[in-house]
């Protein structure tokens, strides 16, 4: 046997506080939930897309584009929308109802009103050209008739191109009806307004947007307030209502779970009260540590539920089955915990791994995810392997001095049983055909992670809103854990789906560079020549909006500024290529001025230029082609917009799938081959006991591609969180054949035995961890639902292949690393062992 490091002395320094002291241990852990309790009101919300785009290049090359490219004197601004609908809103009464509505808002001084318009204010205006007011619009409106109301619709729509952009696609101006209309509202805010693509983050619209509903609702009428201070309130609301439904689901399941195990109350509380203390401890870091808690953190409670769960089991199960030898508690119990502490400690650093290995990711809420977890895994393992054998040792002091109450302290699982013969399937393929197994096995799932190089990856505002309508089993809930309406999704499509949008979409260029020198203009719009195709087309030229359109369109309307421009274009194409600081301080000056700082910075430093693209192009097509044509531009020029951030941060999200992947797996096989090595002296063991999880993650990659998920914001920590949890059942299965290897003759019989023992609580575990986790489908975000899906998948799996796999690979490294032959005794071990004899003992 290979020299081991001595790590006994730790071990027994641990037993010696959890069984000397208990008390005192107890005592230590209270204090410390009530300090990390201190951190609980500390944790807030963060919602939607904004998180996930904060550090990524092109969306903070937007936020330079939107913060520089407006007038910086200008107050920040946000705007309401009030969409209207369910009636005529060109009838008197609907116009009136609009009017009204807009009126109270403006009068309330909370509500910050800056401006507002609809086509009841156009209309109104078109009957009473006088009308400067909305109380005189009101009046103007009153005072017409029906018929009356009709002409200045017909005139609207024949004169005024925005009149009906603001009405539903059904507007008949012939009979002045329409099904629906959108009013907007303006609001001076005391804070600025997000100027990225995301959305769903802190709006400062928030409390005014939420006095708007109740203005409109006051008035009567179906009018819906829409913005991002509704969004941002209903995200909060819905990881709200979705914690609500899974977090009490999983307590439910595992308590089940708990009760079957445990079979005793007294139990059954003291592993309540860990798993609460585990999460209390976890959201008290994320209260001092500044971590919001985010839809993707919504996976972290099960999660930490699910471990916690295994580790009780493993815990309470094997301190009984010493009691059945061991009369004294305290010997009993340093048995337990000299021997699970080892085991545990293995689980947690390799699933701390797993997570941890989420650190690399470019977007900060997977990373956020990654530490959030790793820390709750460690908070986990000291609750479970320190705290509560502390507590059972304790609590069965007090049941020897007082009347409490026992039902059952037998443990679970003996040899013999049917399900032990269901278990050992893998053991009775590893006698027969180990070799062919592993080949099989590793053919299989080399194919797997073929077809899984296949799977999408995306990354969309719709994957953060929640559901249109919910399922019908959420309506079966009782208060308060029945989800309340929300609006956000159904608002959208009703958008969509009723009022003409743009057929195209948009891509920006941000240029950076002096825009004085005589060749910008020219060299800006010769960028655009011969597109690619992605682009619109104006004859040869994209489509775009930039300071040179400005200086064509404005020619037409000044012209002494046309021959000014005139005067510096010399090759008379409309572009000036000289003088260029003289044209610009005239549009400066000029009515043009607004329109220019769209595009052109005060400074003359910074151009914005936005070019339509066609909206059934992909993403990454548009993308690629963005970035093309800003390769054309001689000065610096980024690609950016909403399409391209989108397109980035799924480009990230991908990166950091695989490259978490590979960091888990290394970093994994690294600690097992040095824990092996410190623990018996055999480093090639971790190998071994590695490859189970590699399959496992072959096969869930696999499976996600066939099950039509793709990899996004949610799902991409998958992969790396397979190995995090599912190294506990080989980890488990291997540690207890280390121990029945010192004891059988045979690695055969090693292995029943390690099946036969370990396998009933590795059932009960597999299975509280996959509904703890699986609950996550209750979740009211679709997304967060095939995550939980997919994890208790990844449980599954792991499960099945530590059975079936293991088994073999443990025979194959015996027969080129073990001491003798897989049917070889081992020296000194206790022949007369065998396979038959009685044997209950489990880590």
């Amino acid at each position: 046997m290979p020299a081991k490091l001595d790590y006994q002395r730790f071990i027994d320094a641990a037993d010696g506080w959890i069984t000397g002291r208990p008390g005192t241990v107890v005592l230590v852990f209270f204090v410390l939930t009530a300090g990390f309790a201190v951190g609980l009101p500390s944790v807030s919300t963060e919602s939607g897309t904004e998180q996930f785009s904060e550090e990524v290049p092109a969306e903070q090359a937007l936020q330079d584009v939107n913060d520089k490219f407006s007038d910086p004197f200008a107050p920040d601004e946000g705007s309401t929308q009030l969409i209207q609908r369910e009636e005529n809103v060109l009838s008197k009464q609907g116009l009136l109802r609009m009017l009204r509505v807009q009126e109270r808002m403006a009068d309330d001084p909370d509500m910050r009103v800056v401006s507002t318009e609809s086509a009841a204010r156009i209309v109104a205006r078109q009957l009473d050209p006088s009308a400067a007011t909305l109380e005189e619009e009101i009046d103007a409106v009153e005072r017409a008739t029906p018929s009356e109301i009709r002409v200045a619709v017909g005139t609207l729509a024949r004169e005024n191109p925005g009149f009906a952009s603001l009405l539903s696609d059904d507007f008949n101006p012939t009979a002045a009806y329409a099904s629906a209309t959108v009013g907007i509202v303006r609001h001076e805010v005391p804070t600025g307004i997000s100027s990225g693509s995301g959305q769903g983050g802190a709006s400062p619209l928030e409390p005014i947007q939420l006095e708007a509903v109740y203005v409109a609702d006051a008035a009567g009428g179906d009018i819906v307030v829409f913005g991002s201070g509704v969004i941002s309130q209903e995200f909060g609301t819905v990881i709200g209502d979705s914690l609500l439904i899974v977090v009490p689901a999983a307590v439910f399941f595992i308590i089940l779970f708990l009760v079957v195990a445990y079979r005793d109350l007294v139990d059954l509380v003291l592993g309540t009260l860990a798993l609460g203390m585990a999460i209390i401890w976890t959201f008290g870091f994320m209260g001092f540590a500044g971590i919001a808690f985010s839809q993707i953190l919504i996976a972290v409670p099960p999660l930490l539920l699910a471990v916690g769960i295994d580790f009780g089991i493993h815990a309470i199960n094997r301190y009984r089955e010493e009691r059945l030898v061991e009369d004294d508690p305290v010997r009993a119990m340093r048995t337990t915990t000299d021997q699970l502490l080892v085991a545990f400690f293995i689980v947690t650093a390799t699933t701390v791994i797993g997570f941890s290995s989420n650190l690399v990711s470019g977007l900060l809420p997977i990373r956020e995810f990654g530490v959030v977890a790793a820390i709750g895994i460690v908070f986990t393992f000291l609750v479970f392997g320190v705290f509560l054998p502390a507590l059972k040792l304790y609590t069965d002091d007090l049941r020897e001095r007082y009347p409490i109450p026992t039902l059952s302290q037998s443990p679970i699982g003996s040899e013999g049983s049917s399900l032990g013969g269901v278990l050992s399937v893998g053991v009775s393929l590893a006698k027969r055909i180990p070799v062919l197994l592993l080949l099989v096995a590793v053919v299989s799932s080399g194919y797997a992670a073929y077809y899984a190089s296949g799977i999408d990856t995306s990354f969309s505002q719709e994957q953060f809103l929640p559901p249109e309508e919910t399922a019908d089993f959420y309506d079966v809930l009782p208060e308060p854990f029945k989800p309340g309406e929300y609006t956000i999704t159904a608002t959208i499509n009703f958008l969509e789906d009723n009022f003409e949008s743009s057929e195209d979409d948009e891509t920006v260029i941000f240029v950076e560079g002096p825009m004085e020198r005589n060749s910008a203009l020219e060299s800006m719009w010769k960028a655009g020549e011969d597109p690619p195709d992605t682009f619109v087309r104006d004859g040869r030229h994209a489509r775009e909006t930039s300071i040179v359109t400005v200086i064509l369109a404005y020619q037409e309307r000044d012209p002494a500024f046309d021959a000014l421009v005139a005067r510096n274009d010399r090759n008379a194409n409309g572009i000036p290529d000289q003088n260029l600081d003289e044209v610009y301080d005239y549009l400066f000056t000029s009515p043009a001025r607004g329109q220019t700082l769209e595009y052109l910075t005060e400074d003359r430093r910074n151009a914005r230029v936005v070019y339509a693209v066609k909206a059934d192009e992909s993403d990454a097509d548009v993308t690629d082609d963005t970035r093309a044509v800003a390769e054309r531009y001689r000065m610096g020029a980024t690609a950016t917009g909403s399409i391209v951030v989108f397109k980035a941060i799924s480009d990230i999200i991908f990166e950091s799938a695989i490259v978490s992947l590979g960091l888990a797996i290394a970093g994994t096989a690294a600690f097992l081959v040095f824990i092996y090595w410190v623990l018996e002296g055999r480093a090639t063991l971790g190998i071994a006991n590695l490859v189970p999880i590699v399959v496992t993650v072959a096969f869930v990659a696999g499976s996600m591609r066939y099950l039509g998920f793709s990899l996004n914001a949610f799902t991409a920590t998958v992969l790396a969180m397979t190995i995090g949890l599912g190294i506990d059942y080989s980890v488990h299965l291997t540690h207890r054949y280390i121990d029945e290897r010192e004891l059988q003759p045979t690695v055969l019989s090693a292995l029943s035995r390690t099946v036969y023992g370990t396998g009933g609580a590795l059932l009960g575990s597999v299975l509280t961890t996959m509904f703890g986790i699986g609950v996550l489908v209750l979740s009211v975000f679709p997304a967060i639902g095939d995550f939980g899906l997919i994890a208790a998948l990844s449980v599954f799996y792991a499960f099945v292949a530590s059975l079936v796999v293991l088994p073999s690979a443990l025979v194959v490294w015996e027969r080129l690393f073990g001491a003798g032959g897989v049917d070889a005794a081992t020296p000194g071990a206790d022949r007369s062992g065998g396979v038959s004899g009685p044997t209950t003992t489990t880590d």
